[in-house]
């Protein structure tokens, strides 16, 4: 009767974990993905790298930040700065006015490369919607899907563009994400398998090979399965150089 017991309470433990990882939600996907990635260390953190002819500095406090872009054309340095009070921009080290017709395109530049060089962090942000797709595999490799949108309130210029990420069920790392956004002839596609991983003070970074699809009548959630078939157009690679992170 002992014995009966025990193999009652272990079945029953089994059967919890079980359920438990079946019925992840988007959000405690987004969470796990978030903490193998660094977790809290992004909230307080000073982050540099170089992104082709571009120099990119990042300081976050607890919810501040300061986004902060700088390069060269051929007479000016130009460097321009993303906080929670706004866009300013400085030409040889002093500000010029920017028309208000630019300020949302430079501030959504800046934004852009920043956040793709932490994701899963910033998933959290409150304009975020997160969806959990159904499972698949890719190169035998099992993966929960978390589809993205954004509010239009907080979501930024580009808060219609749509997002997936491929998050390895076993170490929730972001192996894969796709997006979608809007261009003047319809809408345009990109797929980025991460590689060339390593942590840098308990932060994760990744350079990505960038895809585009050979056709535009699909779904984002669908490049994956391109991917596979070795149907999609190798566009560019996203490499971040000369990482620091304090």
């Amino acid at each position: 009767m002992k014995y009966l017991l025990v193999l009652c309470c272990i079945v029953t433990l089994l059967r919890c974990d079980q359920k438990s990882a079946k019925y992840l939600s988007a959000q405690d996907v987004i969470d796990k993905s978030i903490e193998a990635s660094g977790g809290a260390k992004f909230d307080s953190s000073i982050i540099e790298f170089d992104f082709r002819d571009k120099h990119y500095y990042a300081e976050r406090n607890q919810g501040t930040f300061k986004l902060v872009r700088t390069f060269k054309d051929s007479t000016r340095k130009i460097t321009d700065f993303l906080t929670n009070k706004g866009f300013e921009r400085h030409e040889n080290n002093k500000p010029v006015k920017v028309p208000d017709s630019m300020l949302s395109r430079y501030s959504a530049s800046v934004n852009s490369v920043h956040y793709f060089s932490v994701l899963p962090y910033g998933l959290n942000d409150a304009a975020v919607n997160k969806v959990l797709l159904e499972e698949k595999n890719i190169k035998n490799k099992a993966y929960y899907i978390v589809k993205v949108t954004f509010n239009q309130d907080g979501g930024g210029e580009d808060f219609e563009d749509v997002f997936v990420y491929w998050i390895n069920q076993e170490s929730f790392k972001v192996d894969y994400l796709a997006y979608s956004y809007n261009e003047t002839d319809g809408t345009g596609f990109r797929f980025r398998e991460a590689y060339n991983e390593r942590y840098i003070n308990g932060l994760r970074f990744v350079d990505y090979n960038n895809y585009k699809p050979k056709q535009s009548k699909l779904s984002v959630s669908q490049l994956d399965e391109l991917f596979e078939k070795g149907e999609l157009e190798l566009l560019s690679k996203i490499e971040l150089k000369n990482i620091n992170v304090d």
